[in-house]
């Protein structure tokens, strides 16, 4: 019998796709939870690409924003490498005071005309968290802002100067959006075999983690603590969970 308070079952994501496009606010969005998600999909042969919005430079309280942005550009770059990314992309928008609004689904809608992908990753843009923790105003922007840039990069008519100016032309393959960290997720990825690299790709992190003075601070517990209740909705170890968006209309 299931507990009352028990969680459903996570539908396995789909896996017959080839390139994603991971679009997230600051360096180290993607490595607080999806990660291992990453490493997997770029094991089996798959090409993700990361879109930084910010360069994370309003991060650090100890340290000069033009010397945090290099930092944590530099360790933005190696997090990804450690889980199979090869391409990380930093759109420069100021951080800490993202606005949704036209100037961010633009450059957003530009990033998936480039890179083309087939899913679209992207982190919780809900109010809160799963659990209830309050949600960060660069998030929530960033997140609703690539819902709506992932349609706008498919008409040819909507920020139409990279289309006649920039020779970018439209994109409207993106199958699905991906939100992590979601409240209202219900699919998941098994990361059993990718967690150490998920675990591996935080503690990139470094100056960042240390900038934050968090005591003791643990990612392989921290990490744990999610995709171990996470893994438990699909049988296995670590999974990670998603809200999948549908952008056209398959079933």
């Amino acid at each position: 019998m299931t507990a009352p308070d028990a969680l459903p079952p996570l539908t396995p994501l789909p896996e017959d796709w080839s390139t994603a496009l991971a679009v997230v606010a600051h360096p180290d969005d993607m490595e607080f939870g999806a990660a291992a998600a990453v490493a997997r999909w770029t094991g089996q042969g798959k090409r993700v690409v990361y879109c930084m919005v910010t360069s994370g430079e309003a991060g650090i309280d100890g340290m000069d924003p033009d010397e945090a942005r290099r930092v944590r550009e530099a360790e933005e770059i190696e997090s990804g490498r450690i889980v199979g990314v090869e391409e990380v992309e930093f759109l420069g928008l100021p951080d800490g005071v993202l606005e949704y609004g036209l100037p961010l689904r633009r450059a957003i809608a530009g990033a998936v005309r480039r890179h083309r992908p087939d899913v679209v990753i992207t982190g919780n843009y809900r109010e809160t968290f799963p659990g209830g923790m309050l949600n960060q105003a660069d998030h929530v922007a960033t997140g609703r802002a690539v819902v709506d840039a992932v349609r706008d990069a498919g008409n040819r008519w909507v920020f139409r100067e990279q289309v006649e100016t920039d020779g970018v032309e439209p994109w409207g393959g993106v199958r699905q959006v991906w939100v992590a960290a979601s409240p209202d997720a219900r699919h998941g990825v098994d990361v059993s075999a990718t967690f150490d690299a998920g675990v591996a790709s935080l503690r990139a992190h470094a100056a960042y983690l240390d900038g934050l003075g968090w005591a003791d601070f643990d990612p392989a517990a921290f990490l744990a603590s999610m995709s171990g209740p996470t893994g438990e909705r699909m049988g296995v170890t670590h999974a990670v969970a998603f809200e999948v968006l549908r952008m056209g209309w398959e079933d």
